[in-house]
């Protein structure tokens, strides 16, 4: 005895019956909304966490810099040491990070846009310095430009080889900040200019370099932030001579070693101020760039 069926069998077309208008209408109904808010807990947690690893740290490290007052304070950070190893950071960094804009931005886009031999190894080498002890990159640039040279460039304890040890140290922050968006660029405006007459030069000009200029400050910035602060890749090849390549960092460790810990938190806090500062204005201008190149998309 045969039994009859509440529906009809789909009709033999190789069609499955999810694929039926009833099915398809249901999908449509239910769009996919994205995993929503965390939560009063979440975030109270990413809160708790950011203030005791950051926030907290930072103030008392301001509060210990004021330990002698602000006349104290102000004392510490316009010493002429002080005034000294200012000028040499800050020289010292932006040479770093302006360099790194330029070769940064060339190295990320070879990796992207080019193919040839090699290509993963070199990718995976530029994350070497973060991963890499700056101490040890200092002994291994010591090696190579101090007395014993094998390549007979010898150029340690000067500013020169100080820029180099933060280029080393600062370069991954360039390539990383500009390598994703060169990934997500769409060629096809590129192509359309190129039809149309435009050489290499123009196009990279007037197409490339406004999309990547946000992303090219925000390395750039990180790169800065990174080398106002470094010590180890600096300390073995920098010399530390005192107004000529003692950086801010060398200078703190020598007044903690002369137990003067609340000017060095005074020179520290100098130095955060600077890199937030630099780190602001850069975050600024890269949005009002995005939303004007968006504005023009």
């Amino acid at each position: 005895m045969s039994v009859s069926n509440s529906e009809p069998a789909p009709a033999q077309t190789g069609a499955l019956p999810s694929t039926t208008p009833r099915f398809r209408a249901g999908r449509e109904g239910r769009k996919f909304r994205g995993p929503g808010s965390v939560g009063p807990l979440g975030l109270g947690v990413a809160v708790l966490w950011l203030s005791v690893i950051v926030l907290l740290p930072l103030a008392a490290l301001t509060v210990q810099s004021f330990d002698d007052g602000f006349v104290g304070f102000w004392n510490a950070v316009t010493d002429e040491r002080a005034v000294a190893t200012f000028k040499v950071t800050l020289q010292v960094s932006i040479a770093a990070a302006v360099v790194n804009l330029f070769l940064g931005t060339l190295i990320a886009w070879v990796l992207v846009r080019d193919e040839f031999p090699g290509k993963r190894f070199v990718n995976a080498l530029i994350d070497l310095p973060f991963a890499l002890p700056t101490i040890v990159a200092s002994l291994v640039l010591l090696s190579l430009y101090g007395p014993a040279s094998p390549i007979g460039l010898v150029f340690n304890a000067t500013k020169p080889a100080v820029i180099v040890a933060l280029l080393f140290v600062t370069l991954p922050f360039v390539v990383r900040a500009v390598q994703p968006v060169l990934i997500e660029l769409d060629k096809d405006v590129e192509e359309a200019a190129a039809s149309l007459g435009a050489n290499n030069w123009t196009i990279f000009r007037r197409i490339v370099l406004p999309v990547l200029l946000p992303a090219i400050l925000s390395g750039g910035g990180l790169a800065f932030a990174r080398a106002i602060g470094e010590f180890g890749s600096v300390v073995l090849i920098g010399g530390n001579i005192p107004n000529d390549t003692q950086v801010a960092s060398q200078y703190i460790r020598e007044l903690i070693e002369y137990d003067r810990t609340t000017d060095a938190a005074a020179i520290s806090v100098v130095l955060l101020a600077i890199a937030f500062a630099m780190l602001f204005v850069l975050r600024v201008a890269g949005n009002r760039l995005a939303r004007r190149e968006e504005q023009i998309s």
